[in-house]
């Protein structure tokens, strides 16, 4: 992501693919392996042990940040590491589809100062697409909600609210009873 001062910041984050819900881990100016792996490590500790157990792949791209290191963060659980082929982004799709759209719905719509201005403005996209953006894959469900029941259909007139987020950029509507 690019600032209003034209320097390039990089985000961090992990999906996982059966849920889509995604976990941001940091921003920073400068990727290090060392940040990488350490960003990794924080992750598999705030996951709880059924989660982090859960996690059988860990596709990634091959940046130079992440190291032999940064693998066996995840080898150690018992994670196979997949790192996609050069040139060939449709292998990790879905982590390329939720950069691009958080590019689109949020990032680019407001000028970004710093690493501090970014992280609130990543994170609050990233909590309305855990807690509220249906996917298509999960039926319609957010990626908290994957195990939710069926909600009741309406039978009348019903009222619907609307909240929003970063400042107004994103309207989520909610059905009342």
């Amino acid at each position: 992501m690019d600032t209003v001062f034209l320097r390039h910041l990089f985000v961090l984050f992990f999906i996982e693919n059966s849920t889509r819900r995604v976990h941001i881990a940091g921003v920073t100016r400068n990727v290090t392996a060392a940040c990488a792996i350490q960003q990794a490590r924080n992750l598999l500790m705030n996951l709880n042990g059924t989660r982090a157990a859960s996690i059988r792949y860990l596709i990634r791209d091959n940046a130079g940040y992440f190291t032999e290191g940064f693998d066996a963060v995840f080898t150690a659980i018992g994670a196979r590491v997949v790192p996609i082929l050069p040139g060939v982004p449709r292998m990790n799709g879905i982590a390329e589809r939720w950069g691009e759209s958080c590019r689109h719905e949020a990032t680019d719509q407001v000028l970004i100062t710093g690493e501090r201005h970014l992280r609130p403005v990543v994170d609050e996209y990233a909590d309305h697409h855990n807690e509220h953006r249906p996917h298509r894959s999960l039926r319609q469900r957010c990626a908290d909600g994957v195990d939710a029941p069926e909600p009741p259909a309406a039978d009348g007139p019903s009222r619907v609210i609307r909240r929003d987020r970063l400042g107004g950029l994103i309207h989520e509507y909610a059905q009342v009873a």
